[in-house]
């Protein structure tokens, strides 16, 4: 059956937007804790012109188009990516991994930093996608579901295995199949990205912050907790704590979770609903216990010991940041192998010592230890297996459940 996107942004969604752009996911931080610059960043005026010139119907077709593949004869390939999300030099004008890649393949690769918000960048490649026309961008790095969506318009290229045996052998067993790319026919991830319990143990006393329930219900914690104002974190960690499956759950799931956070809201529970702004916070105890980023938390415990972070027993959510070929791009070859560079262990090694999110390789361990021992055996970067197994993703929405859910979150933490 065809399957068609609608031609708009909801005003749900544009709310949900200008949140992550001012201190949301769209600010996350890499190793300086800035994911979006002012310079690079939309304005509310320009996420709101987004959704008025709409996104035109189409129907998903199972490959993508067909593309001609120039990488024979063009030894290059154009990667867009997140703004602090590749390793540097230590006079930070060259890229290392990128560098050996083009050493031993004879690559050249164009990489720019570009993308400083999905929705913007989304903005900025769809009229091209839309008319059947090269972006001019062989690569880019998008968040999961903008992944999910230009999947299912059918702007993206299938990956070829051949060109991915590193790829496809040394992919971590939790993020092999998302049920938006099932196989990982179209897409590779780049991070995995975290959400977790942190709490300041000087402003719990010593005590520890292990589950979703105390942040929701313990009085010694009132007033001094704090959630994301990001729906699929805090809605999938509260999903879970109520013994909900956050891949599986119904409209009436959702409806609970809502209710149950606003109970805490209600009494005074909940001091606010964060960006990665609470970052300062929690390490000055201002915040006792909060709904965190593992990137986040991994930085600041290099500055502040009394930081300390809990997965969850019902476990935590996880999403991802993923490579992707769009449609119509020239050198599809050159990217799948530069795709499975970075699925090598020595350079996936290199790349997680420097962004400190979770690798997705799997093996990765002793070459991260020759490097850097602490980064080797910190379980926000590199889970066990354990951990592993407890990690959830938040399934794919609809159109129309994305724009209900995300009014309805809006409504509860006052946006």
């Amino acid at each position: 059956m065809e399957q068609y996107e609608p031609d708009r942004l909801s005003a749900a969604q544009i709310a949900a937007t200008r949140r992550s752009l001012s201190n949301g996911r769209g600010a996350l931080s890499r190793r300086s804790l800035l994911r979006a610059t002012g310079a690079g960043a939309l304005t509310i005026g320009g996420v709101a012109g987004l959704a008025a010139c709409g996104i035109p119907p189409a129907k998903r077709e199972s490959d993508g188009p067909a593309s001609t593949d120039h990488s024979a004869k063009e030894k290059r390939v154009v990667f867009s990516n997140w703004t602090e999300y590749m390793d540097v030099s230590e006079n930070e004008k060259s890229y290392p991994t990128l560098e050996a890649f083009t050493k031993r393949t004879g690559i050249q690769v164009k990489y720019t930093a570009d993308i400083n918000d999905n929705v913007e960048f989304f903005g900025k490649i769809q009229p091209q996608l839309a008319a059947g026309q090269d972006t001019g961008r062989d690569l880019i790095c998008v968040t999961d579901w903008l992944a999910a969506r230009i999947i299912r318009l059918g702007w993206a290229q299938k990956l070829d295995p051949a060109n991915l045996p590193h790829a496809y052998a040394n992919l971590s067993q939790q993020f092999r199949s998302p049920d938006w790319d099932p196989g990982r026919a179209y897409t590779y991830p780049w991070t995995g990205i975290p959400s977790v319990i942190a709490y300041n143990t000087k402003a719990t006393g010593g005590r520890k912050v292990e589950s979703v329930s105390q942040l929701l219900d313990d009085p010694d914690l009132k007033g001094r907790v704090s959630f994301l104002s990001e729906m699929r974190d805090s809605i999938g960690l509260t999903l879970l704590d109520m013994g909900k499956d956050p891949a599986s759950f119904s409209d009436d799931d959702f409806d609970g979770a809502v209710a149950r956070i606003q109970k805490a809201v209600d009494k005074k529970q909940i001091r606010r609903f964060t960006g990665n702004d609470y970052t300062a916070d929690l390490s000055k105890g201002d915040i006792a216990a909060c709904v965190a980023w593992a990137g986040d938390i991994v930085q600041l415990q290099a500055d502040n010991p009394d930081v300390q972070f809990a997965i969850p027993e019902t476990g935590y959510m996880i999403s991802s940041d993923n490579l992707l070929v769009p449609a119509k791009a020239r050198h599809k070859t050159n990217a799948e192998k530069l795709i499975d560079h970075y699925y090598e262990l020595p350079i996936a090694a290199q790349l997680a010592a420097y962004i400190n999110y979770v690798c997705p390789v799997e093996g990765v361990r002793p070459e991260l230890a020759k490097i850097d021992e602490s980064m080797a055996s910190n379980p926000l970067i590199l889970p066990d297996a354990a951990m592993a197994s407890k990690s959830h993703a938040f399934r794919s929405l609809s159109s129309e459940e994305e724009t209900a859910y995300e009014e309805k979150f809006a409504k509860l933490i006052g946006a």
